[in-house]
């Protein structure tokens, strides 16, 4: 069947601003894109990513919602377990849609595809973490040879950066502009080279260079026309624009190219970080001093202190430089468990009934539920009820001591939002912020005020809506494409390459961008 199956070439942006794309391709600053604009279908996409920022890639992969593929973020809760997890293989809760393709015998290549990796029984290429922003994985391939060819060939990734590595340090934006150009040439030189030495029916290509872009180049003061011409952001779009010529240009004649992206840029205005205290200003979170409620028998707990843990007390006492460096050298399940133990250090879970999630965007508010937490304390039904009720009330409540303006937008109970049978590897609240100025404090009569500056000086961070830009055989030119949601995005490629799509996918397939007339 492959033989006669259409080749259909996916290419996904980390991050991709489509707002930003789109104006700068109308005003001539983008050619390529331009080009797939004239003969293509445009539309937004509605994104999980408005929630849970990184989820909406796992929901184009799949079809499905977070409740039901489960992954939302590099660290997560899990049932029986205390605190989170890395993500790892075997995570997801569905399949995605090169694993769908590749049962129905169609020959797959899929490359930097973030948050992912090759599912048990994949038959095709796959390529994770060679230039991708952030690393889940360790750089690997399937079948396993074929990462040494690619690099023999086209040299290693050279953007010279990784967000775990780097954390929340500030970047210049224009040296990291051109870094972006010199990885989105390396990644296109790539893609080609798997195009051309692979036989394939289908491509699946993810540029990270926009998701480090969106967040170190972005700017409030873009206007999407001509004028940024020379901004960081723009030169880096021009060089991704150049590498989607490359890439789109090197496709055999009648492949159907397909552009998304999950979501797009605007300003890092959040309030995460005040999470933790808030909680123990609300009630929820218990640090481990023995001050008087308890009787200071607990292990390592003096009265009136706090629970003395040696690894934190070690981590403490280094410069903030050498513990970087030194955690670099770590093997990553040992540095994972070291910082989730420092991170844990101050919790007395026998008096915390909700804690946060590690999270660098919204708010992840996790209850400590009895069975499903080993050391939970809150009992599931109409305490645990009570529980979201109080906490949602009290975070809607806090408001900028400055202006008296409210600081939380909504405050989203994920039983709701995200149903499903993944829905445990979910927080239990999800914090959206209003996001229309740095959030460095809160206050409100139940907390007082709280109050410390953001430790991300990232300019730029997620916000949604995501996007699809389809050109190919029967797909309109000019064309609009409305009402659209990153969970089409996997039965519609399912469709333009002829497999059914499994019972229960949320997305639908949509007519304008699958049928071949």
């Amino acid at each position: 069947m492959s033989e006669t199956s259409p080749k259909v070439l996916a290419i996904g942006l980390e991050l991709g601003d489509g707002q930003l794309l789109h104006s700068w391709a109308e005003a001539g600053l983008l050619p390529n894109v331009r080009r797939l604009l004239d003969t293509g279908t445009w539309g937004w996409l509605e994104t999980t990513a408005e929630d849970l920022h990184i989820s909406a890639w796992p929901s184009i992969y799949t079809g499905a919602a977070p409740g039901d593929h489960g992954v939302y973020f590099t660290f997560q809760p899990a049932p029986g377990r205390q605190g989170y997890q890395r993500f790892h293989p075997g995570i997801y809760g569905r399949p995605t849609v090169w694993k769908l393709l590749d049962a129905a015998g169609r020959r797959c290549v899929v490359f930097d595809a973030p948050y992912s990796h090759a599912e048990d029984g994949f038959r095709g290429v796959f390529i994770q973490d060679w230039g991708t922003w952030a690393h889940y994985l360790r750089t690997a391939s399937v079948p396993a040879d074929v990462l040494g060819s690619l690099e023999q060939a086209c040299g290693r990734y050279p953007l010279g950066y990784e967000a775990n590595d780097l954390g929340m340090m500030p970047l210049d934006p224009a040296e990291m502009s051109r870094r972006i150009g010199e990885a989105a040439a390396a990644k296109s030189a790539a893609t080609v080279w798997l195009m051309r030495s692979r036989e394939w029916d289908f491509i699946f290509s993810v540029f990270g260079e926009t998701h480090v872009a969106g967040h170190y180049c972005w700017s409030a003061a873009l206007t999407g026309n001509a004028s940024d011409r020379d901004s960081p952001m723009c030169l880096a779009y021009q060089a991704l624009d150049r590498a989607i010529g490359t890439i789109v240009d090197a496709a055999p004649a009648g492949t159907t190219v397909l552009l998304v992206s999950g979501d797009r840029c605007g300003p890092n205005f959040a309030g995460w970080h005040l999470l933790p205290e808030l909680l123990e200003r609300l009630g929820y979170a218990g640090a481990s001093a023995a001050d008087g409620a308890g009787d200071g028998s607990g292990d390592n707990v003096p009265r009136g202190g706090k629970r003395f843990d040696p690894v934190k007390a070690l981590r403490d006492l280094l410069p903030k430089e050498f513990r970087k460096n030194l955690a670099r050298k770590l093997p990553t399940a040992l540095r994972d468990r070291l910082a989730q133990r420092v991170d844990t250090a101050d919790i007395d879970w026998s008096r915390t009934r909700a804690y946060c999630l590690p999270t660098d965007l919204e708010g992840c508010i996790r209850i400590n539920l009895r069975g499903r937490e080993p050391q939970g304390i809150v009992e599931p039904g109409a305490e645990y009820q009570a529980a979201l009720d109080d906490l949602t009330a009290g975070l809607l409540e806090l408001c900028d001591p400055q202006t008296g303006a409210s600081i939380v937008r909504k405050v989203l109970r994920t039983d709701d939002a995200f149903p499903g049978e993944r829905r445990d590897l979910l927080p239990d609240l999800i914090v959206q912020w209003q996001a229309e100025c740095p959030i460095d404090a809160a206050a409100s009569p139940r907390v007082g005020l709280v109050s410390q500056p953001s430790p991300d000086p990232r300019p730029g961070t997620h916000r949604g809506p995501g996007f699809v830009l389809a050109a190919g055989p029967g797909i309109a030119a000019g064309g609009t494409l409305s009402g659209g949601s990153v969970t089409d995005i996997a039965p519609t490629l399912l469709a333009r390459m002829g497999v059914d799509a499994p019972a229960g996918m949320r997305g639908r397939a949509r007519t304008e961008l699958s049928r071949i007339s």
